[in-house]
């Protein structure tokens, strides 16, 4: 026993995490590719987004770019909303698997528009691939959460947005290549979409190989299932001491929460003791999270480096890939070896104030020295040295988002909410985060045409007076179980707990202690 107390303990609830987050691949993917694919000169002139000359008309292309971009965001709001019933229904392991057929008939849709099979097809493959995609990201992390230990709940969970970072950065190197090889025919937008499928179908094959949610089995009453997944998931023997302490704990809390909801349903999910912050939490920092700027520099990275001096689609897609590979980098090194040391809100602090300083200096620069225009018929010219030093700053701006506010909001959302609620929690957290990444993706084009640097000064005063503001009033849970939540959030006092949860332990024990008294009387008979 004692070698699987080392690096291999928690081996099977990294595997599930790793299964589960494949469709947060998709998410990633999903959101860098759409503004690349709508960049390529050939998919411009195949959906009639240029003038009759030839020339870019500016107005049609933002709007297609939006559109492309936005109606995914649309699905997802009501896939991340619409999970929460089915995920208490049927559990978070099925839901997540029906969601993910769901997302691989949009990615389809996608595949094969073109033709007399325009635009109507991307828009409709788009709308079904966000309602997989919203409900993914709703369950994802509950699931996760739900299935980990808290000594390493923080970096498991977080592996959310690792996996964020590695569908954006495939998302732009895959659009640079299909921009560099294929960049004269529908596979600028067949291949892109179609590598979809590959995520999608790792992910639901996976599914079937991990168990369902031990915390959710509980709450549905199925208590031996719920203890032989929890001591699976574990690695350790169902008649432990460690596994019978913990599930008691869970038992508490449903049973608690059972007796505070006592007739009052949905309702007191919302508006019972201590909850109502919770979800206040949850819709707060993903507003300010969208706001950050990373969502607009994320979708349109391409027409972003192009608008700093990386004119020429080539050098702008390259900027951005190598922008996708400094995000990977930052967010893996932040997630395995800071996040359970600097402890949540230290770094949501951290990470707003240096986003928001390197945003004012981007301004700043963009403002003093604007990259020369190109002019159409000449040679793109080389980016300027001022150019050079803007995509620097968003390269270390990256690195502080990696830190903080990329990862932590879904870390910290899927750690606050008891289990009765939790898929409520994370729906309403997923679903905000849709709906103002919806709004932010439909207006980045217009605000980047219309702001210049100004925008990225917006972005700094919203990362430093609300994001870092926000960040100072939050209450930590690093190290802390998931049932201790109640406590930090006022639904139940501490002293109440322990002696709740030494009754359900007892309860726990009560067969145990029957036949080992039994046994003690035969050998003393003896």
């Amino acid at each position: 026993m004692h070698s699987s107390e080392g690096v291999f303990k928690n081996i099977r609830v990294y595997y599930l995490g790793i299964v589960a987050y494949w469709g947060i691949v998709l998410f990633g993917y999903d959101t860098g590719i759409a503004g690349g694919v709508v960049t390529q000169p050939y998919f411009q002139t195949h959906f009639g987004m240029l003038n009759p000359d030839g020339s870019a008309n500016t107005k049609r292309t933002n709007d297609v770019s939006s559109n492309v971009v936005s109606v995914l965001q649309a699905g997802a709001f009501f896939g991340a909303l619409g999970s929460a019933p089915i995920s208490n229904w049927i559990g978070r392991r099925w839901t997540l698997v029906i969601f993910t057929l769901i997302f691989s008939l949009g990615a389809i849709l996608t595949t094969v528009a073109g033709g007399s099979r325009g635009l109507s097809y991307i828009y409709g493959g788009r709308v079904v691939s966000g309602i997989g995609i919203g409900g993914i990201s709703a369950v994802a992390p509950a699931y996760v959460s739900e299935c980990s230990p808290k000594n390493v709940r923080g970096r498991i969970t977080g592996l959310f947005q690792i996996m964020v970072a590695i569908g954006v950065m495939l998302s732009y190197f895959i659009n640079y290549g299909v921009g560099i090889h294929l960049a004269n025919s529908a596979k600028v937008w067949r291949i892109p979409f179609g590598f979809q499928l590959v995520p999608a179908g790792i992910m639901a094959f996976g599914l079937l190989t991990v168990r369902e949610s031990p915390r959710w089995l509980a709450s549905k009453g199925r208590t031996v299932e719920a203890i032989a997944n929890l001591a699976y998931l574990r690695r350790d023997d169902i008649h432990s001491e460690a596994i019978r302490r913990e599930y008691a704990e869970i038992e508490t809390q449903i049973a608690e929460e059972k007796d505070a909801r006592q007739g009052l349903g949905l309702k007191e999910a919302f508006f019972g003791k201590g909850n109502f912050i919770r979800f206040v939490i949850a819709f707060v920092i993903f507003l300010l999270q969208q706001w950050s700027g990373q969502n607009s520099v994320g979708y349109y990275a391409p027409q972003i480096f192009t608008s700093i001096g990386y004119t020429g689609h080539t050098n702008s897609l390259l900027a951005s890939g190598i922008y996708g590979v400094v995000k990977v980098v930052a967010t893996a090194l932040f997630v395995f070896f800071l996040v359970e040391t600097l402890g949540r809100r230290n770094a949501l602090l951290i990470s707003a104030t240096g986003m928001g300083t390197l945003f004012f200096i981007i301004g700043a620069i963009l403002k003093t020295h604007p990259p020369p225009v190109a002019v159409k018929g000449q040679p793109t010219p080389p980016p300027q040295p001022a150019s050079k030093a803007m995509a620097a700053m968003l390269y270390i701006y990256v690195c502080f988002y990696s830190m903080g506010w990329g990862p932590l909001p879904w870390v910290y959302v899927a750690d606050i909410f008891p289990t009765r609620t939790r898929h409520y929690g994370l729906a309403v957290a997923s679903g905000t985060q849709w709906l103002f990444n919806f709004v932010v993706a439909k207006v980045t084009p217009t605000l980047e045409t219309t702001l210049g640097y100004k925008l990225f000064l917006m972005f700094g005063t919203i990362n430093i007076l609300g994001m870092g503001v926000f960040s100072w009033f939050l209450p930590e849970t690093k190290g802390r179980s998931l049932e201790d939540m109640d406590i930090i959030f006022g639904a139940i006092d501490a002293d109440q707990r322990q002696a709740d949860i030494r009754k359900h332990e007892k309860a726990l024990d009560h067969e145990t202690n029957n036949e080992s008294k039994s046994e003690r009387s035969l050998d003393h008979k003896v």
